[in-house]
């Protein structure tokens, strides 16, 4: 295993979530736009990745444990202003997935982020948008009649069961904020 490598990339991860809940938390964040500091972080992070990419092929568990290989996959899912370095790490994932090196939900949230923001169906049902009342909703899936056995052959529990989940977040949500009114 590569230490320093894994040390980098979980070091990626933490400064990515502590500017999003640093964001967050001074209601900086805005819900409709990209937050300028949060792309920065996000384009600078990705430029990194790409060139451990093009040193060491994905970095899967095998190569930095699984911690960081978390850390890799979180870098490219937040690299929307490259959407095609995205999509080449699909490919990556599926690979590395196909060799038991990641974890498959890994794949099944970078593959669907990929294709709702090209404007196409999802696969996988990992993305969600909010309904007219609030409410988390998943953006279209292909084929939703068997999108439960897809999701199952990833590791990931049903899209009912993730449904509840965030809408069960989203409750604990409003009633937070009604508390603190």
């Amino acid at each position: 295993m590569n230490q320093n490598l894994a040390d980098e990339l979980v070091t990626m991860m933490t400064a990515d979530q502590r500017l999003l809940q640093q964001l967050f938390d001074s209601g900086e964040l805005p819900l409709d736009s990209y937050h300028p500091r949060m792309k920065a972080l996000h384009d600078q992070n990705a430029s990194r990745l790409k060139e451990i990419i093009g040193v060491h092929g994905w970095p899967g568990v095998s190569l930095v444990g699984e911690e960081a290989a978390k850390a890799a996959w979180l870098v490219v899912q937040h690299s929307v202003s490259d959407p095609e370095f995205m999509d080449e790490c699909v490919s990556l994932l599926e690979d590395a997935v196909a060799r038991e090196d990641v974890a498959g939900w890994q794949l099944a949230f970078l593959q669907d982020r990929v294709r709702t923001l090209s404007g196409k169906t999802q696969y996988y049902g990992t993305q969600f948008d909010i309904d007219e009342n609030g409410w988390p909703t998943p953006f279209p899936i292909e084929d939703s009649a068997t999108v439960n056995e897809r999701r199952a052959r990833l590791g990931l529990n049903s899209l009912e069961e993730r449904q509840e989940q965030m809408t069960e977040q989203e409750r604990k949500r409003r009633a937070n904020v009604e508390q603190a009114s």
